[in-house]
């Protein structure tokens, strides 16, 4: 699990609460009607934006920003070397009895079609057309987080312009005033909330994940290209190496 991303949200809305609590109490920011034009709003508008295949597969991939699969590097690199020993000495089928210990999807594939005898071209060619579909696939992700994002505030705003209204048209009656005037603001609030502690910052750790999930495939398409060709495992690791600072390797 990503610990800076639960710590962030929790410290966040925590600060947010103690602010609230400070300054009086949670009941008066709590408004059902304004959560509906918010909440409903920006879900309404997202859905009239994108198919609802893609706002329910969205799901899925928001678990990247709690969530990561990647193999570190350090391990991914010794993890090729010890494929470079073995394959040096024995051939490279002897990798067949490793594959089925790999988790990582795209690094079984990779190794099962280096052991199949592919080209080291072709295999380079299927994978890198994989990782553009992926690409594809959390860069959806990321900008529907945005979108919600940008749908959130001008929901806010409409119940802001919808409170204001209720209350001009209520001014005979000052006990109307109080609760349209809650409505106007507190939508306001619901909606810059939305945006700026969930959505936004969501939609830039998708995109910080795919860049880090691109490198990490990246260094797998080498790694095996590199076994393909029967490099030498200190030549391999090298290689592998360039893809991380040198503090991290």
């Amino acid at each position: 699990m990503d610990i800076a991303t639960v710590a962030g949200i929790i410290s966040a809305f925590g600060l947010v609460l103690v602010a609230i609590f400070m300054g009086g109490g949670l009941a008066m920011f709590v408004d059902v009607p304004s959560m509906m034009i918010v909440g409903g709003g920006t879900l309404g508008a997202t859905m009239v934006n994108y198919p609802l295949k893609d706002i329910l597969g969205v799901f899925k991939v928001v678990k990247n920003a709690f969530f990561t699969s990647n193999i570190p590097s350090k391990e991914l690199i010794k993890m090729f070397v010890n494929f470079a020993k073995k394959s040096r000495k024995e051939g490279i089928l002897v990798l067949d009895s490793e594959v089925k210990n790999i988790k990582e999807d795209f690094l079984k594939k990779a190794l099962g079609l280096a052991i199949d005898g592919i080209e080291p071209k072709e295999i380079s060619n299927i994978l890198e057309t994989e990782i553009d579909f992926i690409k594809s696939r959390h860069s959806l992700g990321a900008e529907i987080f945005t979108t919600m994002g940008s749908f959130g505030p001008a929901m806010g705003m409409i119940g802001t312009l919808i409170g204001l209204v209720q209350m001009l048209q209520s001014m005979d009656d000052p006990s109307k005033i109080g609760p349209s005037m809650a409505v106007a603001l507190i939508t306001t609030f619901y909606g810059t909330l939305l945006a700026n502690i969930i959505c936004l910052p969501i939609a830039g750790k998708l995109r910080t994940r795919s860049k880090e999930e691109m490198l990490s495939k990246e260094m797998i398409i080498q790694g095996i290209i590199s076994l393909s060709n029967g490099e030498n495992h200190r030549i391999l690791e090298q290689k592998l190496k360039a893809f991380v600072p040198i503090n991290q390797q």
